[in-house]
């Protein structure tokens, strides 16, 4: 499914099934999704002028930014990417510069195109590989050869001391039709073959330590190199559903056409790619006087700049536009505002939205409705120990009020405090779930209490452990 499909109010229920609250946030992001499938359908030339609306997400930490970015990639198939701005240095300095997300971008976009390639394929992987696992239970003619590989080598070979020597012509056919009805059936799940696997020899490691922009120089030194090293072929024995996988995987890694595969990569990376910038307000300038990090923070925008506004970015697969990447900026603005950030690059993310912090209410729907709640988690994973753990409406109130008072006391983590408040209130049972097999664990506002009181009135407890 792509972003095509999409309207803002289904992309607003998309999100919805994970995102709790914040819906300006999540509107925002749905108008974006839609503007792009929007400048496809305008007639070109026009069509190319017509910028991304790019987005600053102000809020403090914990309440869903980085999940609505992400979420939304997921239901636009997007390649997406997550950076933290503070991380990159002004160019000519030690450090990533900036390009290096968009070469980022590209390789993620690569494994996802080729991924799915190899579901598009893999079907015929498999029956090639089960080819070739026939071939082996079964050399081809009188003769015995061994079974021929892909590129005509001999791939394979295998001690049959309990088939015939020999088989004549006409029998061979329905043997091997008998023999691919077991091995489809399973019943030849137990025997062990020796198969020749592709594995590539390794390659001397190179690291090089230099100036930012450079980076990329390192995997294209590996990339060189592997060409010196080619892959060989290493014998391993293994039963046959690991020999049918392991072969399946070679066959996919043939068939897969590279070429088509980079090609559509970097123009899915040019037209829907999403790169979140997290941290934004940590390159802002905070006032008084430009000099030391100030002068660092304000290089790190001007470096930016160029690839919010559009630019091209040499990458080892080839140059990328990035006039039409979406940016997604996001930052607490506790120490700086938005309008700290140099005037060019806040003219380039004409959308603002201030998320809210989040209270009790909103926790205890964190904690229940959406599809991956942290309730729903818990209780799956102590299923897998056979133990049916049931949470009363009471406790799960008393959860959120206890989550909410601590991040009060100590620092505002948002929603991620329900993670360590709940990891600690069901230690006693995690621990003990493997002799608690078979019983019912029903977890009431008492036991929440009896669990955290303690920790949470003391304040410096609270703030270590929780």
């Amino acid at each position: 499914m792509s972003d095509q499909s999409f309207t803002p109010k289904e992309t607003l229920a998309a999100l919805d099934k994970f995102i709790v609250g914040q819906a300006d946030a999540k509107r925002s992001v749905a108008i974006a999704l839609r503007n792009r499938w929007r400048r496809k359908q305008v007639p070109s030339p026009l069509r190319e002028e017509i910028a991304p609306k790019n987005i600053i997400m102000i809020g403090p930490t914990g309440v869903g930014k980085t999940e609505i970015a992400r979420r939304l990639a997921a239901l636009a198939q997007s390649p997406f990417i997550k950076v933290e701005a503070s991380k990159f240095t002004e160019v000519g300095y030690v450090g990533r510069d900036v390009e290096s997300m968009i070469r980022d971008l590209v390789e993620l976009a690569i494994n996802m195109v080729k991924q799915e390639e190899k579901n598009r394929i893999q079907g015929i992987a498999e029956a090639n590989a089960e080819d070739r696992i026939l071939d082996l239970l079964l050399p081809p003619g009188p003769d015995k050869r061994p079974a021929m590989g892909p590129e005509g080598n001999s791939s394979f070979t295998i001690e049959r001391p309990d088939l015939p020597v020999a088989q004549e012509r006409p029998q061979e056919s329905s043997t091997r039709e008998k023999l691919r009805k077991l091995l489809q059936d399973g019943k030849l799940d137990d025997r062990e073959l020796e198969v020749e696997i592709s594995e590539s020899k390794s390659t001397p490691m190179i690291e090089i330590m230099t100036t930012s922009g450079m980076e990329d120089m390192q995997s294209s030194l590996q990339d060189a190199f592997s060409k010196f090293f080619p892959k060989g072929k290493k014998p391993r024995k293994m039963k046959i559903p690991e020999a049918m996988s392991a072969v399946t995987q070679e066959e996919m890694e043939r068939l897969v056409d590279m070429d088509k595969v980079v090609k559509e990569a970097l123009k899915r990376t040019e037209q829907s790619g999403i790169v979140f910038l997290d941290e934004i307000d940590k390159i802002a300038s905070r006032g008084g006087g430009s000099h030391g990090p100030e002068v660092s923070r304000e290089g790190v925008q001007r470096d930016l700049l160029p690839i919010v506004e559009g630019t091209t970015v040499n990458t080892k697969y080839g140059m990328v536009k990035t006039d039409h990447i979406l940016f997604i900026a996001s930052g607490a603005f506790h120490l700086a505002k938005p309008s700290d950030l140099i005037p060019e690059l806040q003219g380039r993310f004409p959308i603002r939205v201030e998320l809210h912090s989040l209270g009790k209410d909103e926790f205890v729907r964190i904690l229940t409705e959406p599809e991956n709640a942290l309730i729903k988690q818990y209780v799956a994973l102590m299923r897998t120990e056979d133990v049916e753990l049931e949470f009363e409406p009471e406790a799960v109130e008393e959860i959120a009020a206890i989550a909410v008072e601590v991040n009060e006391k100590t620092e505002e983590i948002g929603a991620r405090r329900l993670h360590t408040v709940m990891e600690r209130m069901l230690d006693v049972l995690s621990f003990e779930a493997p002799e608690r097999r078979g019983e019912k664990f029903v977890v009431t506002a008492d036991y929440v209490r009896g669990q955290l009181s303690e920790i949470v009135k003391d304040q410096d407890l609270s703030r270590y452990i929780l």
